[in-house]
């Protein structure tokens, strides 16, 4: 099998259902999950000993992130979707697990710290930029909205999970100091 396979030359990809331009909607959608899985494993390789734990979940998002892809990219509803409320609800226990590791947050982080910590919050951004994404598809097509839920879900995960790491790395988190407290 070759890996280039000239079909998508004249600026268009194929989707289940057909083939769409590359700068559609949809494509922008499950196009910014990519390229968000790029910068979890990228987190990933910045993981030291002692973050088997953390390592496990991060590699269970990159699949989830696929599946997310998978069921975006579905434009006939032609299989079942892979992404469901079970799947917002481990992200929501995962983040009330890392919240009580970490000191109360109360008021706006900046995005920074260690190098990791940095680095997820890279990964919280861009799935701030997918879910803007997923919400203008869902504007114009119907989606599994699992997908919306898990997304948003997902970058309070970052959150919280950036934070933690500069916990375990001995950096503190560093508070915007023109932030009132805003969490309760």
């Amino acid at each position: 099998m070759k890996i280039y396979t000239r079909t998508g030359d004249a600026g268009q990809t194929s989707v289940i259902g057909g083939r769409r331009d590359n700068d559609d909607v949809r494509i922008e959608a499950y196009g910014t999950l990519d390229e968000l899985n790029a910068f979890v494993h990228l987190a990933l390789s910045k993981m030291p000993t002692g973050f088997e734990g953390m390592k496990t979940v991060y590699n269970e998002i990159s699949h989830l992130l696929f599946d997310c892809i998978s069921d975006l990219a579905d434009t006939i509803n032609k299989r079942p979707t892979r992404i469901a409320e079970e799947h917002i609800a481990w992200l929501e226990d995962l983040i009330d697990e890392y919240k009580g590791q970490v000191e109360p947050t109360k008021a706006f982080i900046l995005p920074g710290g260690c190098e990791l910590s940095s680095t997820v919050h890279i990964c919280r951004t861009i799935t701030r930029r997918a879910e803007r994404r997923i919400v203008s598809l869902a504007k114009a097509e119907e989606i599994n909205m699992s997908v919306m839920k898990f997304i948003n879900r997902l970058s309070d995960y970052f959150f919280i999970s950036a934070h933690l790491c500069n916990k375990m790395m001995n950096v503190e988190s560093t508070n915007y100091k023109g932030s009132k407290n805003v969490f309760r």
